[in-house]
């Protein structure tokens, strides 16, 4: 019976275990939980979403409070063109958060940055450009394309020194989606380093239409396993979603895939940024408690528990502050959405908007409860305890179940002490 620990991905000359944990945002997938992962022989992805939060939580900058008060005349403004983010201070930020991070890394494991492009703040080509090239300035190991098709993000870093040193890769859905991204980069001659193919149980935004159920992860892996060996295109292959137990895992290296990318039992680790009554509302979900709508503003569905705060909610936009979600001109669909609700009852004092959701200020403050669609599970890799509540996992725990683990079962932690 095969383990995870039996196969090993490659890059270069270099072997690792082959568990990725992914990238959640907002400092979600903390420094700590990527660190664990190297650590132990891994690859662990920090996230650059909302950078200059993140640094203003952890290393007690001022980005966000300097930000509001330049543009804070604007706050009773629908109109929100103006805002833009200071590139100094967004690179500030990243190589912050970044070097941070790398400087504590242990272990021959790898840490990379996910960085989505719908975050398009006002300046999508110009902000994409400052958190890429930043990150790579501070040492990052690799860098994870995610949340879009990112066709001109390879171009974006040609001239950077470490374009061809540092691991590039794409997150997609589908074969279509690489082949399009493989088509307009091909004059780069640089191809992505590792491609993660995520499917429909994915966590948060999914790559796929409300149609998501008709869709299968080890058919698509198949697909671009398949594309790939006509092609003679030597890129490793990263399965993710719905990916629950060590022998799940196992599964998809036997069949193709050199490494999977896991992240919904990574929710309820000790080094998880989600707080402890958060992981608790995981832990509890029934699998009815799982839902797939389209309240993000992205255009994206995305998948989060029913009871999550972040639905009906109608505050009003906090562009001023963060605006990670403004596009080029200024707009987002959550404001459209916030202000027909405004026209529609000009005497109310607080508004219920269920058609979007302010994702920035909600992600910030973990009132968007994004999660895979395995959840439901997660009470059955732990212990419960005698006030009714549910033991957190450190991600040594985890991940070492991931790694080790055989006929599909799941390794209970200790029970903790008082």
């Amino acid at each position: 019976m095969k383990r995870v620990d039996d196969f090993r991905l490659t890059f270069g000359k270099k072997q690792f275990v082959p568990i990725m944990i992914g990238g959640m945002g907002v400092d979600i997938s903390t420094a700590e939980l990527a660190l664990e992962a190297a650590r132990l022989g891994g690859i662990g992805h920090i996230s650059d979403a909302m950078v200059t939060d993140v640094s203003d939580r952890r290393y007690h900058t001022s980005f966000v409070k300097n930000k509001l008060r330049l543009y804070k005349h604007n706050i009773d403004n629908s109109d929100k063109s103006i805002i833009h983010f200071d590139l100094g201070v967004l690179a500030e930020a990243t190589k912050r958060h970044v070097e941070a991070t790398m400087q504590a890394k242990r272990g021959e494991g790898l840490i990379f940055v996910n960085c989505m492009e719908k975050l398009t703040m006002n300046a999508p080509r110009e902000t994409l450009q400052v958190r890429m090239a930043s990150a790579l300035d501070a040492g990052i190991d690799g860098i994870t394309l995610s949340a879009g098709l990112h066709l001109g993000s390879f171009g974006l870093l040609a001239e950077h020194p470490r374009f061809r040193d540092a691991k590039l890769g794409i997150i997609v859905s589908s074969l279509r989606a690489l082949q399009i991204f493989l088509r307009k980069n091909a004059k780069l001659d640089r191809l992505p380093d590792y491609v993660i193919v995520e499917g429909p149980l994915a966590g948060g935004h999914l790559g796929f239409g409300m149609d998501w159920a008709q869709y299968d992860l080890a058919t698509i892996i198949a697909e671009i396993v398949q594309y790939l060996k006509t092609e003679q295109l030597a890129i490793p292959v990263i399965a993710a979603g719905g990916i629950f137990t060590g022998s799940d895992a196992v599964s998809f290296l036997e069949n193709g895939s050199a490494a999977v990318q896991v992240a919904t039992r990574f929710t309820v680790a000790d080094e998880c940024g989600l707080p402890k009554k958060v992981k608790q509302e995981y832990f509890k979900a029934s699998e009815a408690d799982i839902i797939v709508n389209t309240i993000s503003p992205t255009g994206y569905p995305m998948r989060m528990l029913r009871n999550t705060p972040a639905i009906g909610a109608g505050i009003r936009p906090n562009c001023e502050a963060y605006g990670f979600l403004l596009d080029g001109n200024g707009g987002c669909a959550y404001i459209t959405a916030y202000n027909s609700e405004v026209a529609r009852h000009p005497q109310a004092k607080t508004y219920s908007v269920m058609d979007k959701t302010c994702l920035c200020t909600h992600m910030r403050n973990f009132n968007c409860w994004t999660c895979g669609q395995t959840t439901y599970r997660l009470k059955d890799t732990t212990r419960r305890l005698e006030d009714g509540s549910y033991q957190t996992l450190s991600a040594e725990h985890i991940f070492k179940d991931y790694q080790f683990s055989v006929d599909q079962k799941v390794a209970l932690p200790e029970l903790a002490r008082k």
